[in-house]
């Protein structure tokens, strides 16, 4: 996943708004948005190579959410599969604050990673490119495949299609999906320098990279509103021109 927006205990209706986009190859085997038996009680997209999720939800409203840190050459091909670290807390019982705490003395032979994870009431990330972990206070974020609210041109626009959309009172999760369908290169000007060639640097820069063998696979939202009841659309998208596809889950949290 290389794009996330998020709003936690911003909006009188909602208490959580998530919205992400993931870019893969399309050639990497994947299973949509659906429920899990193993571990039971999870919702999620499956990386078939690996067996692990870049978003994932459970039936308690925890959920976890995966970007790569974008380090071209750096990356070890004997490190453990980043996928598993969403699974691993969903399967848990410890808090977002006392899981990333006890990941961020053990993440050291992983790649590159930013994850977020939490549910509604609290949200904590972590980097294992930066030391600590951070709680995360009420606001509008943003991430890539930098730290966190790394000013990146994508993150700027969709952190913008973010607070647009919740100027309305209630929130249609198909219209945040629409958001996310945006195409738009940045200039060459506001364009990182990760290490990429510039050609690549151009198309990663598109909040939704449109391509033949790499792209933006799936697009989710997650809305989770003030009387506890959570959805999550999940639209997935094909290299080849058939129509994209959608996944829909609906529940009222479990509290255990």
């Amino acid at each position: 996943m290389c794009l996330l927006v998020l709003a936690h205990d911003v909006h009188p209706a909602y208490r959580l708004v998530l919205a992400t986009n993931r870019d893969e190859f399309f050639d990497r085997p994947a299973r949509p948005l659906a429920p899990w038996d193993d571990p039971p009680g999870i919702v999620a997209g499956r990386d078939l190579s690996a067996g692990g999720t870049w978003f994932g939800v459970d039936r308690r409203g925890r959920f976890g959410v995966l970007t790569n840190v974008r380090e071209p050459g750096a990356e070890r091909q004997d490190a453990p599969t980043r996928g598993r670290l969403v699974v691993d807390y969903l399967a848990g019982t410890e808090s977002a604050a006392d899981y990333l705490a006890r990941l961020a003395g053990a993440s050291e032979p992983f790649n590159g990673f930013n994850l977020i994870a939490g549910d509604a009431s609290q949200l904590g990330y972590h980097t294992n490119r930066e030391a600590g972990v951070r709680i995360l206070t009420p606001g509008i974020y943003g991430l890539s495949n930098r730290a966190l609210d790394t000013p990146w041109p994508k993150v700027i626009r969709g952190k913008a299609m973010l607070e647009d959309a919740l100027r309305s009172r209630t929130l249609d999760p198909d219209r945040l999906l629409d958001g996310l369908h945006d195409p738009v290169e940045a200039p060459d000007d506001q364009l990182p320098r990760t290490g990429v060639p510039l050609e690549w640097e151009r198309r990663l820069s598109a909040v939704f990279i449109e391509g033949d063998a790499y792209g933006t696979r799936c697009s989710t939202v997650m809305l989770v509103d003030r009387e506890e009841r959570v959805e999550v659309v999940e639209r997935t998208y094909y290299p080849d021109g058939r129509r994209p596809t959608t996944a829909r889950a609906r529940f009222t949290l479990e509290h255990t």
